[in-house]
């Protein structure tokens, strides 16, 4: 029996259910702004007067700027603390999605989405670390709860964004009330997640007396980071390659742009059911060898692409299962190679620059490729090398080890 009052242990329950809410809050807003804009391309495309091929490009800012950012926010947080920098990026991406939607120049799209890509950048690296700091001795389940959410809502905005453009009576306008739909939930998460982190001291993302602070910087010489951070390249990689041309492939095939786009939209829904499954399997005997394996269904998926196009919504149903354990996966390892959420929150901003880096070439990559003969095996094959070196850096960072040990 708990000698604490009744009352307040329904304050400490009260609390803890409200920080819930407000992480999966924040998980809903994660990836909606970004997954909105590929089946939306072509749209965009004809009213700006460009080419799919070029607007590729534009799935990588946000890359680019996680890569540019990720490194800067834990030491931003460590000065500001965690919740206080968290809700500013989330008010900084309302303010990046309202000025991609304003009508005008080419200019407002890309250079609000590059504010997006930052605001998100600070997002993506905080939330492991807030994870491990509230929710110490339940960080698989809640990292795979946090990954589904991000899916799950990033699935729903993939297929909503060109019904809700359709809808609208000027086709100019159409595309750009349908992205500026993708933070309709943002308001409610800056109030909530305001309210559930008052009163909280500004500085508690790592203590002075936390020894992980103090070597936070020996990160980027630590090995094990690097190979988290390879993983987490890989695997983002190969997300946004599919999650930004999975439409136009499909549309290939002879499929309606409304259709093509529950294609992308299924293809995160499975990932819902993989940021789950992975956080059961991590449990199991088997958990070291899960950061190999789960490429491997992807690889499988990918053969399938290139080899029966026709069933490319079966295809995109296994590669999804994959790419959401995946990040499932990428996620709880910063966490769970981490001692304290001070080594928590430098190794995820230096994985993530370093991943998202990487991962921006990808859907260049593959634009580019199919852009050269206007086909899709081409890019399909860097499709399957990029998850053949996530397989291969899995067998290392499956191992129980821990980030700065040793330094």
């Amino acid at each position: 029996m708990s000698n604490q009052p009744p009352g307040e242990r329904r304050s400490r329950r009260g609390r803890a259910l409200l920080l819930l809410i407000a992480v999966a809050l924040v998980a809903a807003n994660m990836r909606a702004t970004i997954t909105g804009v590929g089946p939306l391309l072509e749209e965009i495309a004809d009213d700006l007067g460009t080419t799919t091929a070029a607007l590729g490009s534009l799935a990588a800012v946000p890359l680019i700027a996680w890569a540019i950012v990720s490194p800067l926010t834990h030491g931003v947080s460590r000065r500001f603390g965690m919740s206080r920098v968290l809700l500013c990026a989330l008010i900084a991406l309302g303010a990046g999605t309202a000025w991609r939607s304003l009508p005008g120049t080419e200019v407002n799209l890309w250079l609000g989405t590059g504010l997006i890509g930052a605001s998100l950048a600070v997002a993506n690296v905080i939330m492991p670390a807030v994870i491990k700091r509230d929710f110490p001795g339940r960080v698989p389940v809640m990292m795979g709860m946090y990954t589904a959410l991000l899916g799950g809502v990033g699935a729903i905005a993939s297929a909503v964004v060109v019904p809700i453009s359709h809808a609208v009576d000027n086709p100019d306008a159409g595309w750009r009330v349908a992205l500026a739909a993708t933070a309709a939930l943002l308001p409610l998460t800056i109030a909530l997640w305001a309210w559930a982190q008052h009163g909280r001291a500004p500085r508690t993302a790592s203590a002075p007396s936390s020894p992980s602070a103090s070597r936070s910087t020996g990160i980027w010489r630590d090995r094990l980071a690097w190979q988290i951070a390879a993983y987490m390249g890989a695997q983002s990689a190969s997300f946004y390659m599919l999650v930004t041309w999975m439409a136009p492939l499909a549309a290939s095939t002879g499929k309606s742009p409304v259709a093509a786009g529950v294609d992308v939209a299924l293809y995160q829904i499975l990932g819902v059911v993989g940021s789950f499954a992975v956080a059961f399997a991590l449990q199991g005997r088997l958990r070291r060898a899960v950061p190999a394996a789960l490429p491997l269904l992807a690889i499988a998926a990918a053969i399938g692409m290139i080899l029966a196009p026709q069933l490319l919504t079966a295809w995109a149903l296994i590669s999804g299962l994959s790419a959401g354990a995946s990040l499932s996966m990428s996620l709880t390892l910063m966490a769970q190679r981490a001692r304290d959420a001070a080594a928590s929150s430098a190794l995820s901003g230096m994985s993530q620059s370093v991943g998202y880096l990487l991962a921006a070439a990808g859907p260049i990559s593959f634009g580019a490729l199919h852009a050269l003969d206007g086909g899709w095996t081409a890019p399909l094959l860097l499709y399957i090398a990029v998850l053949i070196g996530q397989c291969v850096v899995g067998v290392s960072v499956g191992r129980d080890r821990y980030v700065l040990d040793g330094r």
